[in-house]
Formats: C-alpha cells, sequence, structure tokens
C-alpha cells in the first residue's frame, strides 16, 4: 500500500476567544488538518498545531520523500523524514509537518490491521481516561460560572490557565484561583496554567516560587509553563524547591529535546504536544524517557477532536498516562467528531477500540471550518 496524495486543510474560524487569536492578528489558522491518501483508498487523518501556511509549505517539501513511500511504517517513514530535511531547521515547521503525517500513517496501518493505534504502540491499560476541561482564566465571576457549568457537565478535573493570571496582580491571581477552587469543590482535581510562553511574559523565577507557593494552599495538583519555555535551568530550581508538581513542555519538538530537560529534572509532569513534537513514533519515545526519569507524561491537547483522538489511544498504551487535555468550548473539539464526546457518570472518556486512531471524523464540519473546498478523495471519504 503506497502514499499517493497528501492534503493540508487549515482550520479557522472556531478558535475559542483569547486562545492564539490576539497573537496572530487577522490569521486564525492555528490548527491544520492533514489528510493522507493512499493507492488503495485508505484515508488516514493528522492534525498539527501549527498554520496552514507553514504546514502547507513543509508538505510541498516533504512530498518527494513520501509519494510512492509504503503507507503502513510510521515509524520508518517518519525517521526518514526527520533525517533528510534536518537542514531545513529541526524541530520548527517541518517537524510539526511530519507530526501530521505520522498521525495520519498510525490511522492508516490500525486501519489496515483492524485494532487501535493505541494497541499497536504499547497495549491497552485502560478503556477510559479522565479528561481534564481546560479553561482560559478570566476575571473571578466569570470563570466561576463557567466552571459551574462544566461540572454540571460531569467534568471532574480542571485547568484555568493564561488570561489576567500572572499579569495584573497576585491579589487577581489568588481570588481567580480561590474562586475556581470554591466552586468545584474539594475532590476535583485543579491544574493551573502560567502561560510564560506567551510572548509578552515577564516574570522569572521569584514570581514563580512565590505563586506556586500561593497555588500549594488550594491544593493545585499541577503549576504548569510558569517560567519562559527557554528557563530549564530555573524549572529545575522551581521543581526541586516546590511542593506542588511543576509541568511543562508543550513547547519542545523532537526526542532530542526533551532529554537535557529529563535530565536536569526539570519537570514532574512533561506536556508534548503529539501534533508538533513528531507524531506518535516520537511522544512513544518520550514516553521512554519520561519513564527513565520517574517523570509522568500527559500531554498537550490545545487542539482539534484529531489531536485528541489520539491523546485517548496514547492513555491507552502508557501506564501512568491517566488524564488527557479536553479544550472546553472549541468546535474543533466538539464538531469534529460525529456525535460528539460524552463523559459517564464518573466523568471519564471511553477510549475508543475501533481501527486506527478510533476518530468518526465528521466531515460537513471540517468542511464548515476550511476556507477551501475538501479535495475530492477527502470529502468522498467516509
Amino acid at each position: 500500500m503506497r502514499i499517493r496524495e497528501i492534503h493540508t486543510i487549515g482550520l479557522a474560524g472556531g478558535t475559542p476567544a483569547g486562545g492564539w487569536t490576539n497573537e496572530l492578528g487577522v490569521h486564525d489558522s492555528v490548527h491544520t488538518v492533514v489528510a493522507v491518501v493512499t493507492d488503495e483508498g485508505v484515508v488516514g487523518f493528522g492534525s498539527v498545531f501549527t498554520s496552514v501556511l507553514l504546514v502547507s509549505g513543509a508538505v510541498e517539501i516533504l512530498k518527494p520523500l513520501l509519494i510512492g513511500e509504503c503507507a503502513l511504517e510510521p515509524q520508518r517513514v517518519s525517521e526518514k523524514l526527520d533525517r533528510q530535511t534536518f537542514w531545513m531547521g529541526r524541530g520548527g515547521a517541518i517537524t510539526h509537518a511530519i507530526s501530521g503525517i505520522d498521525i495520519a500513517l498510525w490511522d492508516i496501518l490500525g486501519q489496515v490491521v483492524g485494532q487501535p493505534v493505541g494497541r499497536l504502540i504499547g497495549g491497552r491499560y485502560r478503556d477510559r481516561v479522565r479528561p481534564y476541561a481546560s479553561v482560559l482564566m478570566d476575571q473571578p465571576s466569570a470563570l466561576a460560572d463557567r466552571l459551574a457549568r462544566l461540572r454540571d457537565e460531569r467534568f471532574r478535573a480542571f485547568k484555568i490557565g493564561w488570561g489576567p493570571f500572572g499579569r495584573v496582580s497576585h491579589t487577581v491571581d489568588e481570588a481567580i484561583v480561590a474562586a475556581a477552587r470554591d466552586v468545584i469543590g474539594d475532590e476535583c482535581l485543579l491544574m493551573v496554567d502560567a502561560g510564560a510562553s506567551d510572548g509578552a511574559w515577564s516574570h522569572g523565577l521569584k514570581w514563580a516560587v512565590r505563586t506556586a507557593r500561593m497555588l500549594e494552599a488550594y491544593d493545585v495538583t499541577w503549576f504548569e509553563e510558569p517560567l519562559p519555555p527557554d528557563s530549564l535551568a530555573d524549572y529545575a530550581r522551581l521543581r526541586a524547591g516546590s511542593a506542588i508538581a511543576v509541568a511543562g513542555g508543550e513547547v519542545l519538538t523532537r526526542r532530542q529535546g526533551f532529554r537535557p530537560w529529563l535530565e536536569a529534572g526539570s519537570f514532574d509532569i512533561v506536556q508534548p504536544d503529539v501534533t508538533k513534537c513528531g507524531g506518535i513514533s516520537t511522544i512513544r519515545d518520550i514516553a521512554v524517557l519520561a519513564r527513565e526519569h520517574a517523570v509522568k507524561l500527559v500531554p498537550h491537547g490545545w487542539n482539534t477532536a484529531i489531536g485528541l483522538a489520539v491523546d485517548l489511544q496514547l492513555a491507552s498504551a502508557f501506564a501512568d498516562t491517566d488524564l488527557v487535555e479536553y479544550v472546553a468550548g472549541s468546535p474543533y473539539i466538539d464538531e469534529l467528531r460525529q456525535g460528539g464526546w460524552t463523559l459517564d457518570e464518573a466523568g471519564m472518556l471511553d477510549i475508543p477500540a475501533s481501527p486506527g486512531i478510533g476518530l468518526d471524523l465528521d466531515l460537513d464540519a471540517l468542511q464548515r471550518y476550511s476556507a477551501t473546498p475538501l479535495p475530492a478523495t477527502i470529502a468522498q471519504h467516509a
């Protein structure tokens, strides 16, 4: 079975308010769907957390290395792409595009052999997993109202991030966290994401240390991205002195990019994003590294229904991955899966056992959020 076509579909019009739109101005497309079509008509889908302009350009560079390749060997093909394009910028748009292609190839392999990807890459340690509702912060009263609605929808784990946190005052920061803990109750998990990868972030280690102490009083499970994304040594210092777990790694790519952070002891929770770190093939390697350093892996998942479907498969395959990120209120999550997602009474999501990544993609919704008509081979795919 050979690769015949590769298509990129930029998503726009559904980015959650405050979720990257401000950073990118009028260009709203920060998620790109990648579709790989085989000569036998099997179609695999991947997702990339990168602008369609960059992904499309990268795919054009990669096509000569891909067209005619075996569609049933994702690990080898992705390694080939990485090795033969290293001079074009390791870890950047090329690596992001490889992530989406790799996911699509694993999806194809799973479909062809009739097995879920999770079983192919490790097995099924679990058949359901707890999603945490990932919410952009707001003023305390507005945030509390939103969290209350999500609790009514059976969520029992929550991550609040970005917004005014760390951008106004310590008083505001604590008021936000206090309001969140009050409305969700003591029995629910609460995580806090400072969002220090924001281009306008201005705090360093002393702010992070002070804030971590405040968060401890509210039983916060982890403190995410508390420092700028290149502050490896300060992450290690913060982790060494913090009573709560320190999380990060969403901006890192390639397995080689994660090694120094894990060896330095910078994270309690490492958060590679499968849609940009290099795909399923790479995140499996990162999971091995994390386990060797006694670090828990919880994938970063601010992306699409395709990304969430993959994260569910990862949660089945990795023994310690017992949480997945669920971007609450995102059309790219809620609408791109036929029938949407349903939490059970305990607030858990089933991990599909169907072949591939286990996603019934809603092509009408995909077209609705695409600026251009879907390619014929995709539009006809069922």
